[in-house]
């Protein structure tokens, strides 16, 4: 199991940056496809009746797959949100020099799709305890955020993460390091080739790995 943060190699990209070290990005947003890669449905737009929450648990190719084959799971999309800097690219966010968390938008059906089993499934899905990073991956784009939309998915994600939290202590795991936030910060569309990467190429890079630990939610 997992020691807690390790501020070894590359531990200047594992701090956020500092206002004046920013990376000034741009007025322009990155255009995202029209349609989700497996299912068709729009990345963007109004969703009359769904509900939305952006989650960070590290690389966003796994995590995005691990959202989109959830029952009530209308549409994803993965992106940037929790920085500093004005509509990033990816090289800038991986330079450690925005701030941003790499995240997944869940878009969901609140009738079809229950939040507590969408937030087990986040928790389940990666170790939150490792502060800026996820396994080998190192930097603070990997941290682990929750990012509600409403009231409601804030009180829930607190709740799931105390009770997570103490699951984890008992198994013997360092305090949970998860940024949970209320409103959320502006999500930002990644560029079109990391919108549901692993659906495209099947045999690319997945980081996800769970504690083995149950989530009580």
């Amino acid at each position: 199991m997992n020691s807690g943060p390790n501020l070894g190699v590359g531990a200047w990209k594992q701090r956020p940056p500092r206002p004046q070290d920013l990376l000034p990005g741009r007025a322009e947003p990155l255009v995202p496809p029209a349609a989700h890669h497996v299912h068709g449905r729009p990345l963007q737009g109004d969703f009359p009746g769904m509900e939305t929450i952006d989650l960070g648990l590290g690389c966003f190719w796994g995590a995005e797959r691990r959202f989109w084959q959830l029952p009530g799971v209308f549409t994803t999309a993965v992106g940037y949100a929790g920085g500093g800097t004005p509509n990033p690219t990816y090289e800038e966010v991986c330079s450690g020099r925005t701030g941003h968390a790499e995240v997944v938008r869940v878009v969901y059906d609140p009738a079809q799709a229950d939040l507590a089993t969408l937030l087990k499934v986040f928790w389940e899905s990666h170790d939150p305890t490792q502060g800026m990073r996820q396994g080998n991956d190192l930097g603070t784009q990997y941290r682990s955020v929750v990012y509600c939309q409403t009231a409601v998915q804030y009180e829930a994600a607190l709740a799931s993460r105390q009770a997570y939290e103490e699951q984890l202590r008992l198994a013997g795991y360092p305090p949970v390091t998860t940024e949970v936030l209320y409103p959320a910060p502006a999500f930002h569309y990644a560029e079109a080739y990391h919108q549901q990467y692993l659906a495209r190429n099947p045999n690319g890079y997945c980081g996800l790995a769970g504690t083995g630990v149950s989530c009580p939610v």
